[in-house]
């Protein structure tokens, strides 16, 4: 029997090793799946925390519904009866030290309804005459690739970049746009301008038509009941018994024949037939190490950030505000990135009766170093900004600090073209080696999970090209 070995136990190999297993079973493969994580837990940065009656996320709260493969997975793993739709309150941007409503009728930030736009107390009038020559100005010249802050500042200003594009997708992204690269980011916006010669044109003309029943906004996004942590562990549930092997650490792999020797940090070393990498970049540049192109792989620079759960009695917040949260403006004098509502994004999931959860996020490009503070320091920090804004009375019943060094890829100029390079190195060097994950095509789950999907295909085409048509 043959073996698929799996390296990194987050979401996307997860996904990987549940699909095989289904589809060996269903084609009766001579293969088995075989999925080794350097932790003692499963996940990822997928962790949920129970405490006095709250579900606290300490890393993703909720995956966008309209990305269809995490919702098609959690039915298929059997929990699509807990799958829960966030509240639809009104949500801010923070400039200054004023919360301004997020304009109606925009989609990222970019306008797609002119009257809001322009009765939004977030700009001037030049900020919105500037924003508006988004319809007159002529489509920028075919570029492989660019940053997502020149692309938007070119189009839209830098007054609608710095009031509410780059916060927006700096919460995506915990980076600097004007480092991102757009064709890995966000691509679609690229071939709207080149289409459609304005961004506002080519956006009102391929999204769907605004509902014109009155009442509550559309939920965007998914939960779970119980946390997302539940997610994995209904995952891991149908996986078969000694699938999964916790505290394996794969130091490195070397070609053996036509397969790979796992060199394991402890216990016997491995041998596999195909291997997945779903590892942070640098643990996969690690593991690696053995072959040439390794050493001349590009780095991915990864970001640090923190979030703060503060639990309180409903009553301490002296001055409530409708919505759900917000995001701040770099033009703002805080050191938080943003605020949840958690209480009332996901009313009757993470609170009890009578109790609010706020979830504040700390770090950004130039102040990463917020994230080492005691964990003290930090809640006195984000109490200290949103006292700013609310007036919370007292001390929070308890607060949860999660930090996550280090844990958030960014992707540079080019990095497209990086992650095919690193591709076409596997292919040739070492065939039936895959990599897939945050580090190379999406950050949020279900784009992990979509490229948990597609290795699986890349790992039937090559077993049915070494079968010879077998599958």
């Amino acid at each position: 029997m043959k073996k698929i070995t799996i390296i990194g136990g987050g979401i996307t190999g997860l996904t990987a090793a549940y699909y095989l297993e289904k589809q060996i079973k269903e084609a009766r493969l001579d293969y088995r799946v075989e999925l080794l994580e350097a932790n003692q837990k499963l996940g990822g940065k997928i962790q949920t925390e129970h405490r006095e009656g709250f579900t606290i996320e300490r890393g993703p709260d909720s995956f966008l519904i309209r990305k269809q493969s995490a919702e098609r997975l959690a039915r298929d793993v059997g929990i699509g009866d807990k799958l829960v739709k966030n509240g639809t309150g009104k949500s801010y941007i923070l400039v200054g030290d004023k919360l301004h409503s997020m304009p109606q009728g925009s989609h990222m930030g970019i306008p797609t309804q002119v009257r809001p736009f322009l009765q939004s107390s977030l700009f001037s009038m030049t900020g919105k005459l500037r924003a508006c020559m988004d319809f007159v100005l002529p489509k920028g010249e075919a570029a492989a690739d660019q940053s997502l802050g020149k692309f938007f500042r070119r189009r839209l200003g830098d007054e609608a970049v710095e009031n509410l594009i780059e916060p927006l997708l700096s919460g995506i992204y915990a980076g600097d746009i004007d480092d991102l690269s757009l064709m890995a980011t966000f691509p679609n916006f690229y071939q709207l301008e080149q289409e459609y010669g304005s961004l506002m044109k080519g956006l009102r003309k391929t999204l769907p038509a605004p509902s014109s029943t009155p009442g509550k906004k559309e939920s965007k996004f998914y939960s779970i009941q119980g946390g997302l942590e539940t997610f994995v562990q209904a995952i891991e549930a149908q996986l078969s018994e000694g699938t999964v092997q916790t505290g394996s650490t794969v130091e490195s792999i070397e070609r053996q024949g036509e397969a790979y020797q796992l060199h394991m940090k402890k216990g016997p070393d491995k041998t596999s037939d195909i291997v997945l990498i779903a590892t942070p970049y640098p643990v996969m540049k690690k593991v690696l190490k053995s072959f040439d192109f390794a050493d001349e792989l590009t780095n991915i620079k990864a970001t640090s950030v923190a979030n703060v759960a503060l639990a309180f009695d409903h009553s301490a917040i002296k001055e409530d505000i409708d919505g759900t949260g917000f995001v701040v403006s770099r033009n703002s004098n805080y050191r938080i990135t943003a605020c949840t509502w958690t209480h009332k994004k996901w009313p009757g999931n993470v609170a009890p009766e009578g109790k609010a959860l706020l979830r504040c996020y700390v770090g950004r490009p130039g102040d990463e170093d917020i994230v080492d503070l005691s964990d003290e320091a930090l809640e006195e920090i984000v109490l200290h900004d949103l006292n700013k804004i609310m007036n919370i009375e007292g001390q929070p019943l308890f607060s949860i600090v999660s930090r996550w060094n280090d844990a958030m890829p960014q992707y540079g100029i080019n990095h497209k073209q990086m992650v095919e390079e690193l591709e076409d190195h596997l292919a040739a060097d070492l065939p039936g080696v895959f990599v897939a994950g945050s580090p190379y095509r999406g950050i949020g789950l279900p784009d992990c999970i979509d490229q948990g999907e597609a290795a699986v295909q890349d790992i039937l085409d090559f077993m049915a090209t070494e079968t010879k048509g077998i599958i």
